[in-house]
């Protein structure tokens, strides 16, 4: 990465529960708006568009931008699992850096259904078929629960059979997410729970409860990239640039060590992190404020050993002494993340760039974390694929 890369501009549509959203061509339209009046520029500066969905017809994110305004651009509608919106802002971050466009949308939106997500088509080879495969020759499978909480619950439990780490950790987390969300206009959940509400709610897969789990959630996010120089030209707020940002795919390490943990994406977590940290020069010790992926709980707990937040099999301690959140050593989902926010699928990850780029703005409010220079963002999609995305002020 030779060439910097601005975040000018954020925006995003509060996140709903399924049915009590406006159609995904509103949202994104309306996400758009707010991203190009934050960064303080017209729709037809901008050069290229990159849409990031995973439920819905191809071109949608055409359907989205033509609201907006019909200039032509290159419009590249992105799916890429869970992972897709951090995989938009990847995309548009290299055309930048290539030096072929000095200004870019990304935008990312999601109208999802109630209910547990499952496989669309039916008549096809099912892209998860080899995690599920690999699920199977380690643990029983569940007729009734939903096929990704039986995998990161299972990468849960492997967590705990390694480190004995007790169920009411998990719980915790939960916990913290509520808070956190407590303070954001645009989560879903903002009600505080307590740890005997989480573990009573009702059972998905052990170790994980209704509450452990993130909800099906519409919602759009938006975000304007550009060079220093169309910055510099157009008088913008060039605060938050990309530092640094990997995106990995499954290695051997997933599927052939038999280890729950891995089939759920820890070695593309770790292995994203680490290469971000080597280009960035810096190490996890010097995050302050960190957005990731806590789909589940489990998730959560688990990446956090993969992201180097803690060493790994000290997850419990450190979400018992407090160093996932406010006072403790880096708050972890400052927005309530995905357990909490909500987690619209293809506008996740740009979710999480607009809620650290308003942290690195000091425009967080009463959820502003402290002296935050740089925040990390860890966005994945099991089948798979790990974006990793350092952000930083100045």
């Amino acid at each position: 990465m030779n060439k910097a890369v601005h975040v000018v501009g954020v925006g995003m549509t509060a996140f709903t529960q399924p049915g009590a959203s406006e159609s995904y061509s509103v949202m994104g339209a309306r996400a758009t708006r707010a991203a190009l009046k934050d960064a303080g520029i017209d729709y037809q500066d901008v050069q290229q568009a990159y849409v990031s969905y995973v439920y819905g017809d191809s071109a949608c994110g055409q359907a989205a931008l033509y609201g907006v305004g019909l200039t032509g651009i290159p419009i590249v509608n992105v799916n890429n699992s869970c992972a897709s919106g951090s995989t938009g802002l990847f995309l548009g971050r290299q055309a930048i850096e290539s030096g072929n466009v000095e200004c870019v949308l990304v935008l990312g939106f999601e109208q999802m259904a109630r209910g547990a997500p499952d496989a669309v088509f039916t008549d096809r080879d099912d892209p998860a078929q080899r995690l599920l495969d690999a699920m199977r020759e380690l643990q029983d499978v569940d007729s009734v629960a939903p096929r990704t909480a039986q995998l990161y619950g299972g990468g849960g439990r492997a967590h705990m059979q390694l480190f004995g780490t007790r169920p009411e950790i998990f719980a915790r987390i939960a916990v913290k997410a509520r808070r956190h969300a407590a303070n954001n206009p645009y989560a879903v959940f903002r009600e505080p729970v307590t740890v005997e509400q989480v573990m009573s709610s009702p059972a998905i897969f052990s170790p994980l409860t209704r509450l452990q789990c993130c909800p099906p959630t519409c919602g759009a996010a938006a975000a304007v990239l550009c060079s220093r120089t169309f910055a510099n030209r157009h008088g913008l707020d060039a605060r938050v640039s990309i530092r640094a940002q990997a995106l990995t795919t499954d290695s051997n390490t997933s599927f052939d060590e038999g280890d729950m943990r891995k089939i759920v994406g820890y070695d593309l977590s770790r292995n994203a992190a680490r290469q971000v940290y080597e280009m960035a020069g810096i190490g996890p010790k010097d995050i302050r404020v960190c957005e990731l992926h806590d789909c589940f709980t489990t998730n959560e707990l688990l990446s956090y050993e993969a992201l180097g937040l803690t060493p790994a099999g000290s997850a419990e301690k450190f979400v018992a002494d407090g160093d996932n959140t406010y006072g403790g050593r880096v708050v972890t989902n400052p927005s309530g993340g995905l357990l909490s926010k909500g987690h619209p699928r293809g506008a996740t990850g740009v979710a999480q760039c607009a809620e650290l780029v308003w942290q690195l703005r000091g425009q967080a409010g009463r959820r502003q974390v402290e002296h935050a220079r740089l925040g990390l963002q860890h966005n994945i999609g099991l089948g798979g694929a790990c974006v990793v995305t350092l952000y930083e002020s100045g």
